[in-house]
C-alpha cells in the first residue's frame, strides 16, 4: 500500500480546511496537483478518502482512520527531524565520559554545573564502570570523552591537554617516611603501595618514578576507591600516590600528609576525544570549560606546556 508522509499531511490538511482550494493552498500545491495526489492516495488504499462534494469538505471513515495516524505520526516525525537537525549542527547530543584517574571526578563538578546551564539538552553523564577501560570504550563508541593521564596512540583519537599536576605520596603523619624531605625510589623498596587496580604503566608512581629506577616495592595493595585508599593510609597500612590537588582534600583534614617524590613527578591530564566529535559545538564548549574551570577551583595545577596528541 505504501502510504507516505505526504498522504498523512493531505488528510491532516483536509481536516483543517473547508474547501479543496484551501487544502491546496495549505500544502503549497496547485488544484490539479492536489487532485492528482488525492487520486493517487485513493488508488493506493482502494477506497474514497475525501468527501469532495460535502460542504465543508470532509473525510470519509477511511480518511478519519488515516487522520488518527497522521495526528500521532506527523508531530513525532517533526520532533525527530528537529532533534536530528540539532544533532547534525551540534546543538545537542550525548556526552558520556569516564575518568581513568579514579580519584579525580570531583574537580569536574563545577564544569558540569556550568555546562548543564549552557547546554541543557545534551545528555551528560559519568560512566564509572568504564573508568579503567576508558580508551577502549571511547573507540567502541560507548563513551564520548575520556579523562586520562596516559595517552596512547590510537587512530581517530585526539588528546587535548587540560592541566599539569604533580604526583605526591600520601602517608600517615607518623609514618617512617614522614621525616624525609623528599622520598627516593629506594625508600619505597620496603613499603606497601596502595593504588588502583590498573596496569602499572598507567600509574605515575611506577611508570615515571619506580620503573626508571628499577625499584620494586615490598607489596602492592589495590582499591578502586580513593577514599578507601586514603583510609588504609590513615590507618598505617601503607602509602599511596595521588595527584597533589586530590590529596589536598585529605591533608586539610589532617588524616594524612604528603611528600614530594624525588625532584617531583609531574604529568598532564588529557581529554581524549574521537576526531569525528571534535567539531561538535557541544563538545568543543565542554572542552573549553574543562580546560578553564579547574584553575579557579584547584590548587597546585599548571597550564599545560605539552602539545595536543593526535592520532597517528
Amino acid at each position: 500500500m505504501n502510504i507516505q508522509r505526504k498522504h498523512l499531511e493531505l488528510v491532516a490538511a483536509v481536516n483543517r480546511s473547508e474547501t479543496l482550494a484551501e487544502v491546496a493552498a495549505a500544502l503549497h500545491l496547485t488544484p490539479s496537483a492536489l487532485s492528482h495526489q488525492l487520486r493517487e492516495l485513493e488508488e493506493r488504499v482502494e477506497a474514497e478518502v475525501v468527501q469532495r462534494r460535502a460542504k465543508p469538505v470532509s473525510l470519509t471513515a477511511v480518511g478519519q482512520r488515516m487522520l488518527d495516524t497522521a495526528e500521532d505520526v506527523l508531530p513525532r516525525l517533526a520532533s525527530l527531524e528537529d532533534a536530528l537537525n540539532r544533532i547534525t549542527v551540534g546543538e545537542t547530543g550525548r556526552l558520556h565520559l569516564a575518568i581513568e584517574c579514579h580519584s579525580c571526578y570531583l574537580w569536574l563538578m563545577p564544569t558540569f554545573e556550568a555546562y548543564r546551564h549552557d547546554w541543557p539538552d545534551v545528555e551528560l553523564d559519568i560512566l564509572s564502570g568504564l573508568s579503567f577501560e576508558g580508551l577502549n570504550a571511547l573507540v567502541a563508541g560507548d563513551l564520548d570523552l575520556v579523562i586520562t593521564a596516559d595517552p596512547e596512540p590510537i587512530a581517530g583519537v585526539t588528546y587535548l591537554p587540560l592541566f599539569e599536576y604533580e604526583c605526591v605520596l600520601a602517608m600517615h603523619p607518623s609514618h617512617s617516611l614522614s621525616t624525609l624531605e623528599r622520598v627516593t625510589p629506594e625508600a619505597l623498596a620496603d613499603q606497601t603501595i596502595i593504588t588502583y587496580p590498573v596496569p602499572r604503566q598507567k600509574l605515575d608512581l611506577f611508570r615515571l618514578f619506580l620503573g626508571p629506577a628499577g625499584v620494586e616495592p615490598k607489596r602492592v595493595r589495590t582499591s578502586e576507591l580513593t577514599v578507601m585508599m586514603v583510609a588504609l593510609v590513615a590507618s598505617g597500612r601503607g602509602v599511596t600516590p595521588l595527584p597533589n590537588w586530590a590529596a589536598e582534600e585529605y591533608t586539610a583534614r589532617g588524616s594524612v600528609i604528603t611528600k614530594r617524590l624525588g625532584d617531583g613527578v609531574f604529568n598532564t591530564l588529557y581529554a581524549a576525544v574521537r576526531d569525528d566529535a571534535l567539531a561538535m559545538p557541544y563538545m568543543s564548549d565542554f572542552l573549553l570549560m574543562a580546560k578553564d574551570t579547574p584553575f579557579s577551583t584547584l590548587n597546585g595545577i599548571a597550564r599545560p606546556v605539552t602539545t595536543t596528541h593526535t592520532s597517528p
